[in-house]
């Protein structure tokens, strides 16, 4: 549920954005320079996401592969007293 905050957060972040965009003249240097720090920031930001949701992922993945070399080894041990 936080990542869907997070990603709602980020999308209206966008929208906002946008419309500033589209309200900015082309011969408004200030304002174009504060929208091109804004793109940044959240540019920035949705990078940080990006990694801390690899890193999420990559420890569901090494979960995964020790919880099925767990699961393995049980198997192979119960065969092994069937004798099998």
């Amino acid at each position: 549920m936080m990542t869907e905050k997070k990603n709602d957060r980020f999308l209206v972040r966008l929208q906002r954005l946008k419309m500033r965009a589209a309200a900015v003249q082309p011969n408004d240097r200030a304002q174009i320079t504060a929208l091109l720090d804004d793109v940044g920031t959240l540019r920035d930001q949705l990078m940080r996401e990006c990694v801390r949701l690899d890193q999420e992922f990559n420890r569901a993945t090494a979960q995964v592969t020790a919880i099925t070399a767990y699961g393995r080894s049980a198997q192979s041990v119960r065969a092994l007293r069937r004798g099998h």
